[in-house]
C-alpha cells in the first residue's frame, strides 16, 4: 500500500514543527508549505526551511504574498509587538493578529492538496492563541474543514 501524502503548513515555529513531526510519525509523505507575507521576523522562513529539511518533508515550497494585504498587524510592521500577550482591541483581538492569515494559508494548502490528490492538510495552532485569534479557534477550524 502506498503512503498517503499531506500538506503541512510550516511557519518555522514550534507548533508547526510538532505538527510536521506528528504527520511524519503517522506515516504521511509530507509536503511543507510556508509563506512570505512581509512578516517582521524573516528568520521564520529560514527556520521553516530547516524544520522541513530536518523532519524529512518530501518537498517544501515558500509562497510570496503581497504584504499590503496583511499590513494591519504588528507582526507585519504596523505598531509595536507587545512584550506580553496583551493589550487586545475592544473586540478582544491582539495587535499581533494578522488579518485572515490562516484562511489564506489554508486556502493555498487546500489548492496544493487538491493538486497532490490528497485530502490531508495539517496546521499547528496554539490553543492559547485561539482566545484572541479568530482563525485559531476550534469552531473556525471545524468550519474550514467542513468547507474543504
Amino acid at each position: 500500500m502506498a503512503e498517503a501524502s499531506c500538506v503541512v503548513l510550516v511557519s518555522g515555529g514550534l507548533d508547526s514543527a510538532v505538527t510536521l513531526a506528528a504527520a511524519r510519525a503517522e506515516g504521511f509523505v509530507c509536503h511543507g508549505l510556508s509563506f512570505d507575507y512581509g512578516q517582521r521576523h524573516a528568520a521564520e522562513l529560514a527556520c521553516a526551511r530547516k524544520v522541513a529539511q530536518s523532519l524529512g518533508a518530501a518537498s517544501h515550497r515558500v509562497i510570496a504574498l503581497d504584504p499590503a494585504a496583511f499590513a494591519k498587524s504588528a507582526l507585519t510592521g504596523r505598531g509595536e509587538v507587545p512584550k506580553n500577550r496583551r493589550p487586545e482591541t475592544a473586540a478582544g483581538i491582539p495587535p499581533t493578529y494578522v488579518p485572515a492569515r490562516n484562511t489564506v494559508f489554508l486556502s493555498y494548502g487546500l489548492a496544493l492538496a487538491e493538486t497532490l490528490e490528497t485530502g490531508h492538510i495539517f496546521i499547528g495552532v496554539n490553543a492559547v492563541d485561539y482566545s484572541g485569534y479568530p482563525d485559531c479557534r476550534p469552531e473556525y477550524l471545524a468550519a474550514f474543514q467542513a468547507m474543504a
